[in-house]
């Protein structure tokens, strides 16, 4: 039986293997392993389930023994042959006007193998390249293009949440991801809010999306109706972490209120509007055609009209009293 850990390499890159069941390894272990036609070494992340695994076990590289002294010195000899290695691989770059951008460049334990990281916006022919790099090294090149994603979590930073970045702390994959997720949990769809370091979306939209799922389960929606202890009013925000709802009453006021708190409105069913009920409580008012008219007890409107002259005002006499005229 062997048991199956997760590596990563000095360049960044994670890769899978297993080893003996009798051999001792912890987590931050450097450890030798084989794979293919060379050897390699990588800093121990953890210990892997290997039912959860997508390539069988027996192909995945076999772990050897943990690092020795001489190991040791051998990958920091290394280092210098990748920075060499770099510089001689950015002249060439330049002089074949490649547009990519150097990322890092890794020797393998043995030296067999260098692997030289890359970024682009698009697809790149490097033939020429491989070409011109093989003339002045005897190992054999490998050249990797890797996204922006792959890239920040080769250098790595500090996220807005304050912890390290998950995409070079525990990510392997990055899957793909929305902007409905981050709508889904409630979040500013605004690009500096969802984006990360490395300006795509934000790799916790996708692994934090089930349990926001859930959370949302029992909560209303914005925009719907509740009653309140003040009164009836709309949803207007709701964090569902503290399952709490922000209510716009219909005096103006926004409250804050646990969702165990208020009511929901069922489409049709009537809410209450203690104005209206209040203008429908005071005497004297009536209501015809939408407008509101005051009555007068005692009133009675003089059904005779004055006889008006032809510039709208009554006729005087001689006496200056008003009548009509003769």
């Amino acid at each position: 039986m062997e048991r199956i850990f997760l590596l990563k390499l000095e360049n960044g890159a994670s890769i899978e293997a297993r080893a003996d069941i009798n051999l001792e390894i912890s987590p931050h272990d450097v450890c030798v392993f084989n794979k293919d036609f060379y050897t390699d070494s990588g800093i121990v992340c953890r210990e892997l389930d290997p039912t959860k695994l997508k390539a069988a076990v027996p192909t995945l590289p076999q772990i050897q023994r943990l690092a020795t002294p001489e190991d040791l010195a051998q990958a920091e000899e290394n280092q210098s042959k990748n920075r060499n290695a770099m510089a001689t691989t950015q002249t060439l770059v330049d002089q074949l006007g490649l547009e990519m951008k150097l990322i890092n460049a890794h020797s393998s334990l043995d030296g067999k193998l260098m692997t030289i990281q890359f970024s682009a916006e698009g697809r790149v022919d490097f033939r020429e390249l491989i070409k011109e790099l093989t003339r002045t090294r005897c190992s054999r090149i490998e050249l990797r293009q890797i996204g922006v994603r792959d890239e920040t979590g080769i250098y790595g930073g500090i996220g807005v949440c304050g912890q390290m970045l998950c995409c070079s702390r525990f990510l392997k994959e990055f899957n793909s991801i929305n902007v409905k997720m981050a709508k889904e949990q409630d979040l500013s769809l605004t690009p500096a809010t969802i984006s990360g370091a490395c300006g795509r979306l934000k790799c916790c939209l996708k692994y934090e999306h089930d349990g926001y799922t859930e959370l949302a389960k029992g909560m209303p929606k914005k925009g719907e109706y509740c009653e309140t202890p003040d009164g009836s009013g709309r949803i207007s925000d709701r964090n569902l972490l503290t399952r709490k709802v922000f209510v716009t009453l219909e005096n103006g006021n926004v409250n804050q209120y646990s969702v165990d708190d208020i009511k929901i409105l069922q489409h049709g069913e009537k809410r209450s509007n203690p104005a209206a009920k209040k203008s429908q409580d005071r005497p004297g008012k009536n209501t015809r055609n939408g407008e509101e008219t005051q009555a007068h007890p005692g009133h009675k409107k003089d059904n005779h009209s004055e006889k008006r002259s032809g510039n709208g005002n009554p006729k005087q006499n001689n006496s200056g009293e008003t009548g009509s005229a003769k």
